[in-house]
């Protein structure tokens, strides 16, 4: 899908605009292939820091950027779904002419990279990576039982437009494990997941609850033709694996599946060793 884009340069960050005029924010470390990150719900490339700091430092070239709604993009009333998600990410990777690509994804990010390859293709991929991602579906229906209720996400969208900001403290509690007998989560490390999630625009924030929720990407993970890792946490209380990883995996012929024992949703950060060291020979393989 062909879409306008322009660059501007600042350092290593820059912009590229959609068609609609939403201006896409994004960082740029390093040099080399090119591994492109997408981030979840409600959060930003920020998120990221700690695996663009990794792979750049490792011979990569790392990319990320905020989607359209949250941190330093454009916040615009429309657009807010899952085709422009991946057309947003198509915009960025042609403006930068990205190639040989690896996609990695986390949550909602995760269903982004799913829809891109559904429906840009995989000509510009070479691998892709999916952390906890929301694939293929979170929605309960009668054709996925495993799913959660709808009941679950209509009291996400009452706490986001209620008090949201004490919304983001008290789900970083479970994000990370934070609420388990055993947690050693810093403080800290959930203060910056509510400086996050308080960069997101209200209107994107809603509207992306539905998209990550009722996102049907089973089709789109059929189409993969690239070798696929699959990391999900086996304690994740945002995207359960039952009904993500457990099917994900047996839809992407070939897929790699690593289930982290007792791991939470945010297992980027909090088995960020485990999480780096397989993300390095990934790349490297």
């Amino acid at each position: 899908m062909v879409m306008t884009s322009e660059t501007r340069a600042t350092g290593n960050t820059g912009a590229v605009t959609a068609r609609d005029g939403t201006r896409i924010f994004y960082k740029d470390w390093g040099s080399g292939q090119p591994v492109v990150f997408s981030h979840g719900w409600p959060l930003n490339a920020d998120a990221w820091d700690d695996q663009m700091h990794l792979v750049a430092s490792h011979g990569y070239r790392a990319v990320a950027h905020d989607r359209r709604g949250h941190g330093r993009s454009d916040q615009p009333w429309r657009g807010n779904d899952m085709d422009t998600y991946a057309d947003d990410l198509a915009a960025l990777i042609e403006a930068l002419d990205l190639r040989q690509a690896v996609l990695v994804g986390h949550s909602t990010g995760g269903g982004e990279v799913t829809r891109y390859v559904g429906r840009h293709g995989a000509a510009r991929v070479a691998k892709v990576v999916l952390v906890d991602a929301i694939s293929p579906l979170m929605l309960k229906t009668d054709a996925n039982p495993e799913g959660t209720p709808i009941a679950a996400f209509d009291a996400i969208r009452a706490g986001v437009a209620g008090d949201r900001s004490q919304y983001y403290k008290d789900l970083s509690g479970p994000f990370y494990g934070a609420n388990r007998p055993d947690s050693r989560v810093s403080q800290g490390l959930r203060d910056m997941f509510w400086l996050w999630s308080m960069q997101a625009g209200l209107k994107g924030a809603i509207d992306c609850i539905k998209v990550f929720s009722e996102t049907d990407l089973t089709e789109d993970l059929k189409r993969f033709d690239v070798p696929t890792l699959i990391v999900h946490g086996d304690d994740d209380q945002i995207v359960p694996i039952a009904a993500s990883a457990m099917k994900s995996s047996k839809l992407v012929e070939g897929a790699i599946l690593k289930v982290y024992e007792g791991a939470p949703h945010g297992l980027t950060a909090t088995h960020k060793d485990r999480f780096n060291a397989d993300l390095l020979a990934f790349l490297a393989s």
